[in-house]
């Protein structure tokens, strides 16, 4: 099974494609996508929509696992991140992808058993759960976060 792991974000959108096979986990891949800060909403748009087009071409998954959104952000910040997720999910439903969504607290329980984690122990949390070399980005390493919380998911049966 092929996961494509989704934060979105209204700035950077990481992205994080994890396979599972018998009781491993291996990265296969993952990036931040990070349109021009001077871009507008619908260029940004168009380049989270176009990096997660491609990235669903390249590494043929067959599951999306993206993060819900965060409540607490402020208004403006909902709203572009809802674009963000909006095109994201797009992107998937258009090619064929289950689509599941968790919560912030659910992917950082699954992957450190403590749902209030901060960046870094989610972080070096997926570093060791994947073997990586070293520490990715913050943003992919969400998103690696959200597939690795799909496939826990999976284990104990509760999707």
């Amino acid at each position: 099974m092929r996961v494509l792991g989704i934060d979105p974000g209204s700035r950077v959108t990481g992205y994080g494609i994890v396979d599972k096979a018998e009781r491993n986990l291996q990265c296969i891949f993952y990036q931040e996508i990070k349109p021009a800060k001077s871009a507008g909403l619908s260029s940004s748009l168009l380049t989270v929509y176009s990096g997660i087009t491609e990235a669903i071409h390249q590494f043929h998954p067959e599951i999306m696992a993206i993060e819900d959104i965060f409540y607490g952000k402020n208004v403006q910040s909902l709203i572009k991140q809802g674009h963000v997720r909006g095109v994201a999910v797009l992107a998937a439903a258009q090619a064929g992808l289950k689509i599941y969504e968790y919560s912030p607290l659910e992917i950082k329980k699954a992957v450190s058993g403590y749902g209030f984690a901060d960046k870094m122990q989610v972080r070096v949390m997926v570093k060791n759960i994947l073997k990586l070399v070293e520490l990715p980005p913050s943003d992919a390493a969400d998103a690696l976060a959200a597939a690795i919380c799909h496939i826990n998911f999976l284990k104990a049966g509760q999707v």
